[in-house]
């Protein structure tokens, strides 16, 4: 245990001196003057604090409140010597940051049951510091876990929503993939973008409430299939939304509003602008970029430009403006994503698509 003494009177300092050093365990770090002691921190290293209060330049109040201005010396315990009793240099002291008075002249028998007692509040002290940083870093630890299995969790239920389609598996990662790319570029913090690319792979979880014959149907569907259809919105909103994870509301979110669109024209509730939630603002340009740029039994996959043109001239009608500035501002980044997870083309092919696609851009 360090203890840091500092008095301006060469006996008294040596005094003090001797006596901390008598303690077992306890190693005085002497200064002649608060300008001495100043001058090293904040690399000086000490547990307990003994200052003297009448000094020069600085009394000892002024010096402990110099020395709090450092914050690694903020909760060390700080005696004042003193044999002044006038409660409002007490006070000035006590407001100061010390905890305790020594009275001058020194009782030796007094000054080591003191210091004793302040050594053992001091190692509680450290001790509890100790304990509270192991409960710090176990309760991260947890939360990390806690985490991993809300993830897994997302991940089993993204695997089951695509079981009865391979694209849609593919699809659901390119969707997840793209729409952290757009939050990024919109600026939301890494959390959230984080956050985005967890839960958006979870867009079409409601299509296992769809029916085999409408969701595998090879073509077109009818008006009344296309009616059917729509309600994989609410149905994986209701199966997402009652959960107490975090992230599994996010993703009843995005389940719900990522076919609304901008002017109201969209389903299942025709929410219109700001009304529609952010998150499912970003996973509707999201899933229709990639729906346009992949192939499906009833459709080929338009060139890129071709998408980035479709997405450009839907902003402010079927996509939001800002969402669609992001997009483009992002546009490096997705196509990066798509090269690097396209299965359906040669890559050398892809590649000269997504730098044309670049350049256009």
């Amino acid at each position: 245990m360090r203890i840091l003494i500092v008095d301006d009177n060469h006996t008294s300092l040596l005094v003090l001196t001797k006596l901390s050093a008598r303690l077992a365990g306890c190693e005085p770090v002497g200064f002649a003057s608060p300008q001495e002691a100043l001058a090293v921190m904040p690399a000086l290293d000490f547990d307990i604090a003994i200052v003297d209060f009448q000094m020069p330049v600085y009394n000892g109040a002024e010096f402990v409140a110099e020395m709090m201005r450092f914050e690694k010396y903020r909760d060390k315990l700080v005696v004042i010597v003193t044999a002044d009793t006038d409660v409002s240099t007490r006070m000035t002291a006590l407001n100061a940051g010390a905890i305790d008075f020594i009275t001058k002249p020194i009782d030796p028998l007094e000054f080591k049951a003191r210091l004793r007692n302040l050594v053992a509040l001091a190692d509680a002290r450290a001790k509890l510091a100790d304990h509270t940083a192991w409960l710090r870093r176990e309760v991260d630890k947890a939360v990390i876990e806690l985490r991993e299995r809300e993830e897994e969790i997302i991940h089993r239920l993204t695997v089951a929503a695509s079981y009865k389609d391979s694209e849609t598996a593919r699809h659901t990662v390119r969707v997840g993939a793209y729409s952290a790319a757009i939050a990024h570029a919109y600026g939301l913090s890494e959390t959230e973008c984080a956050d985005i690319k967890l839960a958006a792979p979870m867009h079409d979880v409601g299509k296992v409430a769809i029916p085999d014959a409408v969701l595998l149907k090879k073509g077109k569907l009818t008006e009344h299939e296309f009616v059917e259809m729509q309600h994989h919105t609410v149905a994986g909103s209701d199966i997402l939304k009652e959960s107490k994870c975090s992230l599994l509301q996010l993703a009843a979110e995005i389940a719900c509003s990522h076919h609304e669109r901008w002017d109201g024209e969209g389903y299942p509730s025709k929410k219109a602008g700001e009304k529609i939630p952010l998150s499912g603002r970003i996973v509707a340009i999201a899933d229709n970029f990639d729906a346009l740029t992949t192939a499906r039994s009833y459709k080929e996959a338009w060139p890129i430009e071709k998408a980035i043109d479709h997405i450009r001239a839907g902003a402010g009608t079927h996509f939001d403006p800002a969402c669609v500035a992001a997009f483009e501002k992002a546009l490096p980044s997705i196509l990066h994503i798509k090269l690097e997870i396209e299965h359906g083309s040669p890559k050398g092919e892809c590649k000269v698509s997504v730098d044309a696609a670049v350049e256009a851009a």
